[in-house]
């Protein structure tokens, strides 16, 4: 009924926990650096933050590609 995470070595942990926390902290910087740059408009700001959030890596490379040019940082 329940998996057998036994058999997993406590290195194979390590690394499955770092790959988890590495993309989560990929994320929540892009969620961050969205929130705090100045862009066009409001609509555009909170869309970039839904994808950042609800495609989590793939909406990050995104932003990162197109996203991040658009908008301008707050002084």
């Amino acid at each position: 009924m329940f998996p057998d995470y036994s058999a997993i070595s406590s290195t194979q942990w390590i690394v499955i926990v770092t790959a988890v926390l590495s993309c989560f902290a990929f994320s929540a910087w892009t969620i961050w650096d969205t929130w705090k740059r100045t862009f066009g408009s409001t609509q555009e700001k909170m869309l970039w933050i839904q994808i950042c959030i609800f495609v989590p890596i793939l909406g990050s490379l995104a932003y990162l590609a197109l996203g991040r040019k658009r908008g301008s940082t707050q002084e």
